[in-house]
């Protein structure tokens, strides 16, 4: 902890053409008994999110972490000043190289120990891809700026949580990255997670790859000879998990409370069922992002840059306020 009442969470703007500033400037107001909030971003386009929200809050460009306020009605943002005219809804690279710029500054903070937590606003791959980025989003930037081998992406709904042996690769490939190696560090990051959100004993279901779970080989060799020997070792480590479960049943037994968290094989097997919970007819989007195995914490919103609607000051600030909520819930315990 930085010796604040409440932790200090650094918030990433995200992309700047996206609606990262304005679901901040609606959340912040909700997570006061929370934690202490930081933007690290671009004060002007936050100004221009209270324009646009019809907020009260007013915009403190700080130029330093410790200049931070406790004050409900100011939001604090380090103004790194990376964006020259703001306009929404575009793939700009020079928005992506400025989102870049804000979680770089975010995890050197966090490792120096100067925030907390970080929690990040949505960027835009294809704006950061054009900025020259060699990462596919936040995790793997996250990972390599920490020296991070054993990590993974876990999707917090309600009582469901999910994470993923891999994400953002072609499902050809995915299935070839589902090895007992690879499921084991899976289980093992899942396990620590969990203690993280203070879960003192908790259970890990591992869903199956293939249909049935492989049915003893019929439907494929994976569950049996990947899958299965990791939960063993898992096990054999002391770590409560299950598995291989069959995938269209397990997230139907870990919502009803019968698991802390599921381990899926791959992006769809586990974002599917946490999105029909999470999104719902208003398109108001809840739930959290949380990278597991990093030294620092990391949680994000589980929306994109919703480009279709930024600028207008409409966008839902639900998951916003879960990701900040969960990121100073995890500095608490962790301290």
């Amino acid at each position: 902890m930085t010796g604040a009442e409440r932790p200090l969470v650094g918030v990433t703007m995200g992309d700047p053409g996206g609606i990262g500033s304005e679901i901040i400037v609606k959340a912040a107001p909700q997570v006061t008994d929370d934690a202490d909030v930081v933007v690290i971003g671009d004060a002007d386009a936050v100004r221009h999110a209270v324009a646009q929200c019809g907020s009260d809050l007013t915009v403190e460009a700080v130029d330093t972490v410790a200049d931070v306020r406790s004050d409900p009605s100011t939001l604090s943002v380090l103004d790194l000043d990376n964006v020259a005219s703001l306009a929404h809804g575009e793939i700009d690279e020079a928005y992506g190289r400025a989102s870049l710029g804000y979680i770089e500054r975010a995890i050197e903070l966090a490792i120096a120990g100067d925030i907390d937590a970080i929690a990040t606003a949505p960027i835009h791959k294809q704006a950061t891809a054009r900025a020259g980025s060699e990462f596919a989003g936040h995790t793997g930037m996250l990972a390599a700026y920490t020296e991070t081998d054993n990590y993974s992406m876990m999707l917090i709904e309600g009582g469901l949580r999910v994470t993923h042996v891999s994400t953002h690769v072609p499902l050809r490939e995915a299935c070839d990255l589902v090895t007992t190696e690879n499921v084991l560090d899976t289980i093992t990051v899942t396990d620590q997670g969990l203690h993280d959100l203070g879960i003192d004993d908790p259970t890990i279901a591992v869903a199956g790859l293939n249909p049935h779970a492989g049915e003893g080989g019929l439907l494929g060799t994976e569950d049996d000879d990947a899958i299965e020997p990791a939960v063993e070792q898992a096990r054999a480590a002391g770590i409560d998990a299950e598995g291989p479960i069959p995938p269209d049943t397990v997230y139907v037994k870990a919502a009803a409370g019968d698991y802390d968290c599921v381990v899926s094989m791959y992006h769809d097997q586990g974002h599917i069922p946490i999105k029909m919970l999470g999104f719902d007819s208003t398109d108001t989007v809840s739930g959290v992002n949380m990278t597991v195995g990093l030294p620092i914490i990391r949680t994000s919103v589980d929306h994109g840059t919703a480009f279709d609607i930024a600028g207008q000051g409409i966008a839902s600030e639900s998951s916003m306020v879960d990701a900040i909520r969960t990121a100073a819930h995890v500095a608490v315990e962790r301290a």
